[in-house]
């Protein structure tokens, strides 16, 4: 373990950095906060994990976790730690962590999610973290989703980003188009669509596309999209969350 007590400290400069989105495609890495993520980040994938910063006051009670860090552990004070974190309240260890290889569309599995413009870093990360849990194999994005690998959207993976296959891709209407010429059944959440309960048999690959929290799916899409599936609405409300929705459809897929 090494000592780094200055915020000018290259290595730290570099972590601070990984704040904008700009600066983790450029340094093709994102940062860890916390012992959950840390330790998700060191349990799945130690290899990525390129630097470990810990509070030099709180180095002890991290000390089974840090056995596993395969790269530099850095103990700092509190202060350059405050820096350095995402949050608030910091919980005394950050890491630095690089980005997967880019996977192509081809390569994500038999039950995907795509998502369509979904900006909101909260549903992004819930519906990660709920693909994870239900079986799913993979996420879709398109450039205009919220960064998976942002802080916010990490914190509600719950660490489940290590475990999920995701890939972008430039236009969810040519992505839609390519999945059902490799007979995918693709489904559309959509409000004008028919009742999702009562759908008949389904090929075993398929993905389900979510649009944005606004506007939906867009017309291109929705037109290169096998099916067009609605949930339904007994209440006042005129739709639901986009990653609640995501939850609804994934579940049910994997289960009936």
């Amino acid at each position: 373990m090494k000592n780094i007590t200055s915020l000018k400290n290259p290595a730290v400069q570099d972590a601070r950095a990984l704040a904008t989105a700009k600066e983790r495609s450029r340094q093709r890495a994102f940062l860890l906060d916390g012992e959950h993520m840390v330790g998700e980040g060191l349990h799945n994938c130690p290899e990525r994990v390129k630097t470990v910063f810990v509070d030099e006051k709180r180095a002890g009670s991290f000390a089974s976790l840090l056995t596993l860090a395969q790269g530099e552990i850095y103990a700092v004070p509190e202060h350059v730690l405050s820096a350095i974190s995402q949050v608030k309240t910091p919980q005394g260890i950050v890491a630095v962590c690089e980005l997967p290889e880019a996977r192509s569309l081809a390569d994500m599995g038999d039950k995907l999610i795509l998502l369509e413009n979904v900006q909101d870093p909260g549903n992004v990360g819930t519906v990660l973290r709920t693909l994870d849990a239900a079986g799913f194999d993979g996420c879709i994005f398109t450039p205009g989703c919220a960064d998976p690998y942002g802080p916010k959207t990490l914190r509600a993976t719950m660490g489940s980003t290590f475990r999920v296959p995701m890939c972008t891709v430039p236009d969810a209407a040519e992505a839609a188009k390519a999945l059902a010429e490799s007979g995918y059944a693709v489904i559309g959440a959509a409000l004008d669509g028919e009742p999702f309960y009562e759908r008949g048999k389904l090929p075993d690959k398929l993905c389900v596309i979510i649009g944005n929290e606004g506007q939906g799916m867009t017309r291109e899409t929705l037109a290169n999209c096998t099916h067009r599936y609605r949930l339904p609405m007994h209440g006042g409300a005129e739709s639901l969350n986009a990653a609640v929705a995501a939850a609804i459809f994934m579940y049910d897929l994997m289960n009936r």
